[in-house]
């Protein structure tokens, strides 16, 4: 198997362990949970959990909200709305308003099982009194631009909504919420993934049980079990540490593995990146594995997967990319002055493309060193 696949193979086998479907079917099955009266799916693998709590539960009264061309293997008897991501569009906003109408329509007494994945911030909002689709579209233009991270983007996106923060259960009447959320943070926490859209106040008037199915730290293990068991190769670093910006990464990254041992090299996290005023083709992933080909140019030791466990980096059909020693030209950097990494890698048949892929915990970087 050449490297190339290989870092593809490895790639999957973290996407596998936490998919939508695997996670909530293995969480339903280790933590008994009674039958909903409704289910709310949200988020990039909103379709696939939704599938396995059906498979479990049968068909309960179901809404699932997610992505554009996310939603082809969504239960038959589901309410289905497909929004924008990463930047809300009109569909986000009739999919929160959905969201919230569903919460407040249940009968005291009822349990609701909430499906919750990353980006659920972008694909269903339901904004305060006196902020439109228009302002809504500016502000999250300056959140992705400005090089902030996920927990500074989630703060300010709590303050503009009526269903992030715990505020959508402000309208629930019924007795228990369930919330089964797939990580795309660093923390893992509840009330950062999804805006706190399936998070509870702790004094909430009913029973919340809130857990944690897939995370970054799963897919990882994963790739590793894979890499030692399946093709013997030894583990040199595995780490969640991709938590800066793209141009301070890839130094720290290339010189780890210029200077690092014979094998398997992994990271996680999500990284950030700043954006110039019109930017070109091209996601964090495609940028930081441009700029990590950069650090390893002239090198015929070292090959380098960079991408985004759900299969899309940024507004673009791309995953992420492959890079080695070869990659590097001096092009490339115009390219990513432009923020378009994308439209290079993909003229040389660089790009990763997979298709959506039922998950979404954060980013992978795979690298392999000879």
């Amino acid at each position: 198997m050449r490297d190339p696949e290989l870092l593809t193979t490895l790639f999957h086998a973290g996407v596998r362990a936490v998919r939508g479907d695997t996670a909530v079917a293995n969480a339903l099955l280790a933590q008994p949970c009674p039958a909903p009266d409704q289910i709310i799916a949200v988020g990039k693998a909103a379709t696939a959990m939704a599938a396995a709590a059906t498979a479990h539960f049968g068909e309960v009264p179901m809404l699932v909200v997610t992505k554009y061309h996310h939603a082809g293997d969504a239960p038959p008897h589901a309410e289905v709305i497909e929004a924008a991501h990463p930047v809300l569009d009109e569909n986000s906003l009739r999919a929160g308003a959905r969201i919230r109408e569903t919460v407040a329509a249940m009968a005291p007494g009822s349990h609701l099982l909430m499906l919750v994945s990353g980006g659920a911030s972008a694909l269903a909002e339901d904004p305060i009194d006196g902020l439109d689709l228009a302002g809504l579209k500016e502000r999250a233009r300056e959140m992705l631009g400005s090089g902030a991270d996920i927990h500074a983007m989630n703060r300010a996106r709590k303050t503009l909504s009526r269903i992030k923060g715990g505020r959508l259960f402000d309208v629930f009447r019924g007795a228990r919420v369930t919330t089964l959320a797939i990580s795309d943070v660093q923390g893992d926490a509840l009330g950062v993934i999804g805006s706190g859209i399936g998070e509870a106040a702790r004094d909430a008037p009913f029973e919340a049980r809130p857990s944690i199915v897939a995370s970054n730290a799963i897919a990882r293990a994963a790739v590793a079990e894979e890499a030692a068991k399946a093709h013997g190769l030894a583990i040199g670093t595995d780490a969640e540490e991709l938590y800066a910006d793209i141009n301070a990464l890839a130094p720290r990254l290339g010189k780890r593995l210029r200077e690092g041992a014979s094998g398997l090299h992994l990271w996680g996290g999500e990284p950030t990146v700043i954006l110039p005023e019109n930017p070109g083709q091209g996601g964090r992933n495609q940028a930081l594995a441009l700029l990590i080909a950069r650090e390893i140019a002239g090198r015929d030791d070292i090959r380098v997967l960079v991408a985004g466990t759900d299969g899309t980096d940024g507004p673009t059909d791309a995953a992420g990319a492959i890079v080695d020693g070869s990659t590097w030209e001096a092009s490339a950097q115009e390219a990513l002055d432009r923020a378009d990494a994308g439209a290079w890698l993909d003229a040389r048949g660089a790009l990763l493309r997979t298709g959506p892929t039922g998950t979404n915990v954060m980013d992978l970087v795979i690298a392999l060193k000879s």
